[in-house]
């Protein structure tokens, strides 16, 4: 196994290559570009035996990918923010054609404004897509989930599509030591992909999706759900697969310091880095803090999320993210995983921040551990919490009254 210091870009291509996609369908944007020309240089330089098309926008590039999958084609690609957009109606078909491939997404703020970096609001648009998704927190994560994500998506009980999410920035330009596994052993764990019915020129057929009567497009929405609830399993199996081969482990969320944790924060992707570290300032404090990490968001670990939150004091959700007039997307969900269980904790604290890539500084972390213990304490009803510094607040209302031409 080989140790190089890869950026999240690379790592994702890395894995593409290991993998041995058959068509990359591609359309370049900021910040995931890099993925794609560094594939494009590997099959330039006959080091990657596998066909890449630039294609002319996002919506052809899906289009494309979705039809390789049904001919047989292992099948790769990646975009981030309003190129995943531009793409989401062909996501739907995609997935509703049954097309397992692989979709790696560089998660960047959403217009307007423009801003580069991530939050993800980009990523959670897709969340209803069809397609499963997979967070990743490391550069070695990106490697590993890309991966995963073929076994899982191929497996004949789930034949969905998946997207692997790593953050803009923070990750997808962050150089970090990467194992990469030798290609003998992935091709043990990858086995070359079999579509149950791939176009032949041979044997001419057409497909196409008709238009349905409601008892029948029922039946087959229904069918795609029961196969990304059947994910979970083909998940962990092939997670057991997976430590088996190369050594690391990865379950659809991760617990750190969550034995005798009694406020516990729930985090996603590369600023659950952070969240440890207050967790660690926390515990110096004598502080009984621990995180919980979501990896997997769709199918959405509700059972594993119920289990290890039980028995808390307090929880905070961190989203990255804000839908308007609602608040943070992972919020409800991990309420309503909560909801029937049995030694639920009392109260939920929804947080948001880091959005368009803000900054987190530790005093924003200490002060949800601050506000849960108050909660838990006091027994009140938990306030929405949306980060912004003092400071930040005050720079941006000073260029609002220079745009204004007031002094």
């Amino acid at each position: 196994m080989n140790g190089k210091l890869l950026t999240g870009n690379a790592a994702a291509a890395s894995a593409a290559r290991l993998a041995r996609v058959d068509y990359v369908p591609a359309y370049p944007i900021t910040p995931q570009t890099e993925i794609i020309e560094t594939i494009a240089d590997w099959v330039r330089e006959r080091k990657m035996d596998t066909k890449f098309v630039q294609l002319e926008s996002e919506h052809s590039m899906m289009t494309a990918a979705g039809a390789a999958s049904l001919a047989g084609a292992r099948v790769f690609t990646a975009t981030s923010s309003q190129g995943l957009l531009y793409a989401l109606e062909m996501l739907y078909n995609v997935s509703g054609w049954r097309a397992p491939m692989v979709l790696v997404n560089v998660s960047r703020a959403l217009a307007a404004p423009i801003v580069l970096e991530p939050d993800h609001n980009d990523v959670l648009a897709a969340r209803d897509s069809g397609f499963l998704q997979l967070h990743a927190e490391t550069c070695q994560e990106v490697a590993d989930l890309v991966l995963m994500a073929y076994r899982v998506a191929e497996d004949r009980r789930v034949m969905l599509p998946a997207i692997v999410n790593l953050d803009g920035f923070y990750l997808s330009f962050t150089r970090e030591r990467v194992l990469l596994p030798e290609q003998e052993a992935v091709d043990r764990f990858l086995p070359q992909y079999r579509p149950l019915h791939p176009l032949r020129a041979s044997r001419p057929v057409a497909k196409g999706a008709a238009v349905m009567e409601g008892y029948v497009y029922t039946y087959f929405r229904y069918n795609m759900h029961a196969a990304a609830l059947r994910a979970r399993k083909v998940f962990s199996e092939a997670s057991r697969d997976y430590e088996r081969l190369f050594g690391r482990s990865y379950g659809p969320v991760e617990g750190y310091m969550l034995d005798d944790a009694e406020y516990v924060l729930v985090m996603s992707n590369s600023f659950t880095t952070i969240g440890r570290q207050a967790v660690k300032r926390m515990r110096e404090r004598g502080v009984a803090a621990g995180l919980l990490k979501l990896r997997m968001v769709r199918p959405f670990p509700s059972e594993e999320v119920a289990a290890l939150l039980r028995g808390r004091k307090a929880v905070a959700v961190f989203d990255q993210n804000l839908s308007p007039g609602s608040g943070g997307i992972f919020y409800p969900e991990i309420a309503a995983s909560l909801y029937n269980a049995k030694g639920r904790p009392a109260a939920i604290l929804p947080v948001v921040g880091g959005l368009g890539g803000k900054q987190l500084t530790p005093k924003e972390m200490t002060t949800i551990f601050e506000e849960m213990q108050a909660i838990a304490k006091e027994g009140k009803t938990p306030s929405p919490m949306y980060l912004m510094r003092n400071d930040e607040l005050a720079r941006v209302k000073r260029a609002v009254a220079l745009a204004q031409g007031e002094s």
